[in-house]
């Protein structure tokens, strides 16, 4: 059953949530961030995620990695960095989005390619550009949601293969004019160094609201039943409607932001405008469920056993 999401989410001690965006996005002020939050305040942030699928937090320049973790704790259980990709050296929780080892510049949903799809993601801006730089947030739910009738039949019984052998490093040629950037191939190999492959439903419902949602991005390879064509056309179709302008929201970062994200409700882009000025956020991402179809039926993995990376 689904629950009914307020418009904006309730405001606890001096705690605000502002709306940010038609489709998703809220700013979130009145707070300083950190593992000595009250339990108020975390309510009323869990809540505002809920209904507005990403918040922004301004003016968070005290935070630093350890910071940013123990906040991470009080909304739920670290996963590791990524299954495969290096953590930083001085945690294994904090994965660095570093511009030097490619560009997250293609429409994608987290880690989808294991059975364990985190729930929630807190990304730390570090190093910005001068210019440039901003990423935007897709609304998976109100996308489902518009389908036309017919769609929803279909898709609602619909079923994908993801997998990590499509990065959003490998979108684009490696190869570049005297010979190929070893820092970004060495990102790439390492990210296919273990093969993933799990198999989702395309419509999943969401553990805490009841919302159904799409479950598509980058890391789908193919859908299951179809020939390569059909995939094509119909995955075409509906990224269009995910990523429908008017169903997006866009965040010019500054420094001391912080951006947290439903990752069971959004799909994400980081805008590569920037040309080659230095860009770095540090992420955090919270273990999720194994996805569950509208019919009750949990995804499955194919390949690669992710129980290292999160714990169900």
């Amino acid at each position: 059953m689904t629950t009914q999401l307020a418009e904006t989410a309730p405001e606890t001690a001096g705690v605000t949530v502002t709306k940010y965006g038609g489709a998703l996005g809220a700013v979130i002020g009145g707070v300083r961030l950190g593992g000595d939050l009250d339990p108020g305040a975390v309510a009323t942030i869990r809540q505002a995620l809920l209904t507005h699928k990403v918040i922004f937090f301004r003016g968070q320049q005290h935070l630093d990695d350890a910071g940013q973790l123990a906040f991470a704790k009080l909304l739920g259980t670290p996963t590791l960095a990524h299954p495969t990709s290096k953590s930083l050296e001085n945690s294994e929780h904090v994965l660095p989005i570093d511009a030097d080892y490619g560009k997250a510049n293609s429409w994608h949903t987290d880690v989808t390619f294991v059975d364990r799809i985190p729930a929630i993601s807190l990304l730390r801006a570090v190093t910005l550009p001068s210019y440039g730089g901003a990423t935007s947030w897709a609304n998976t739910v109100t996308a489902y949601a518009n389908l036309p009738v017919a769609l929803q039949a279909l898709v609602d019984r619909l079923w994908a293969v993801h997998s990590n052998v499509y990065d959003y490093a490998g979108r684009v040629d490696e190869t570049r004019i005297g010979g190929v950037d070893v820092k970004v191939q060495t990102h790439r190999e390492q990210f296919v160094s273990t093969l993933y492959e799990t198999e989702h439903p395309v419509v999943r419902v969401h553990p805490e609201t009841g919302e159904r949602s799409l479950v598509l991005g980058h890391f789908v390879r193919r859908f299951v039943g179809l020939t390569s064509a059909e995939t094509h056309q119909l995955f075409q179709l509906l990224q269009n409607r995910v990523t429908n302008l008017d169903n997006t929201v866009r965040w010019q970062w500054q420094p001391g932001d912080l951006a947290m994200w439903d990752n069971r409700a959004t799909q994400h882009y980081g805008v590569a405008d920037y040309d080659d000025k230095p860009r770095r956020l540090h992420r955090v991402t919270l273990a999720g469920e194994v996805p569950v179809s509208v019919d009750g039926v949990r995804s499955t993995p194919r390949t690669g056993d992710a129980s290292h990376f999160s714990s169900l």
